[in-house]
């Protein structure tokens, strides 16, 4: 097992990467105070609820809500449902709501816990990829809007995350390798050399070797650690860790959350992105080879299908909430391992959609 700790404004919290750590209830149950509800949807509470239940200590009050699967559920209607369940247990402000799920049910448990008596405690057990490495650390919680996604929401620190590097196993491909590209996304925008590891190391990651996935998962964690703990509230440098979510996320919304997996739309973000960059003279036609060649080794998508309406995901990328003034700033590249925020032309963004 690893260990890193995030250090933000709000307070001090440890992640655990490592196998087998479900099964290890003295990493987690040391921070569960009052009533806990754990949160899961259909399809990881099929796997791992009565595996977490059980190991409950004797006598502890907790119970559960299952939810509907997909990006398509992080809806008002069911963070009112958790909110609902926590009235029901008559749960006080030193209860504690467990994510147990990827990333959809880790923003919409962890908002539910923001929410309710103005915040109590949660306790991130992410069983994907992508939110071992990206959403469950660093307080982003939230729900999506018809107009775009993650409109509504607040920052809410876990009190402890849980990577449970043994839950990868039971992922589908596509799930699986949707994570990779937020791992991808680390060196790219801070750190050429895990780029590197990862070119070195796409097999085993291919594989799911769980040595490699522990060291991929806990040179992420120390990433995104790093960043939140510089800017919590992403008021700053935070952004950059958004780098393909601008045109990431406008291909989610254009195609209704149903297309694409959030990773797969990053990575075919990430690769505009870094088309945009060379357009504007930041990065080497080289680098942005290279990007792309990583992300195909890794067996993700990069690039735009051609039934995607341009048009649309230019207004899509106007309501991104990294925008100013009505301009559009977009996560670009200077060199691989180093990135920047910057207001873009609209004509140019316009061309690497049309162009892609």
């Amino acid at each position: 097992m690893k260990v890193s700790q995030v250090n933000t404004h709000s307070g001090r919290y440890p992640v655990y990467t490592g196998e087998g750590l479900l099964e290890m209830p003295g990493i987690w149950q040391r921070h569960l105070t009052g009533r806990t509800l754990v949160v899961s949807d259909e399809n990881v509470a099929a796997l791992y609820l009565d595996k977490v239940g059980s190991l409950m200590a004797p006598g502890h009050r907790w119970q559960s809500l299952v939810l509907p699967a997909g990006e398509t559920a992080k809806t008002m209607t069911n963070w009112q449902l958790v909110i609902d369940k926590l009235v029901d247990m008559r749960a006080q402000r030193d209860a504690t709501v467990i994510a147990l799920g990827g990333g959809v049910i880790g923003d919409m448990a962890g908002f539910a816990a923001a929410s309710y008596m103005r915040g109590i405690s949660v306790l991130q057990m992410p069983t994907t990829l992508l939110a071992q490495v990206d959403a469950a650390v660093g307080g982003k919680t939230g729900i999506n809007h018809a107009a775009g996604k993650n409109l509504i929401g607040a920052f809410h620190q876990p009190v402890a995350v849980v990577a449970d590097i043994g839950t990868l196993a039971s992922l589908d491909e596509r799930s699986y390798r949707a994570g990779l590209a937020e791992v991808v996304k680390y060196g790219a925008i801070r750190d050429e050399g895990f780029l590197a590891w990862l070119e070195n190391h796409a097999d085993a990651l291919n594989s799911r070797l769980p040595g490699a996935l522990t060291d991929a998962v806990h040179a992420s964690v120390n990433h995104k650690a790093e960043v939140v703990a510089a800017d919590e509230l992403e008021t700053g440098q935070r952004a950059l860790l958004n780098f393909g979510h601008t045109f990431g996320h406008a291909l989610e919304t254009a195609t209704g959350y149903e297309r694409y997996h959030h990773g797969e739309a990053v990575a075919i973000g990430m690769v505009l992105a870094a088309r945009l960059s060379e357009l504007l003279g930041l990065l080497p036609a080289s680098d942005t080879r290279r990007l792309t060649a990583v992300l195909k080794l890794l067996e993700l998508p990069t690039a735009l299908p051609d039934d995607i309406n341009r048009d649309e995901l230019f207004r899509l990328m106007q309501l991104d909430k990294k925008n100013r003034d009505d301009r559009i700033r977009v996560v670009l590249l200077e060199k691989l391992g180093q990135a920047v925020i910057q207001t873009c032309p609209p004509d140019d963004i316009r061309e690497v959609l049309q162009n892609s």
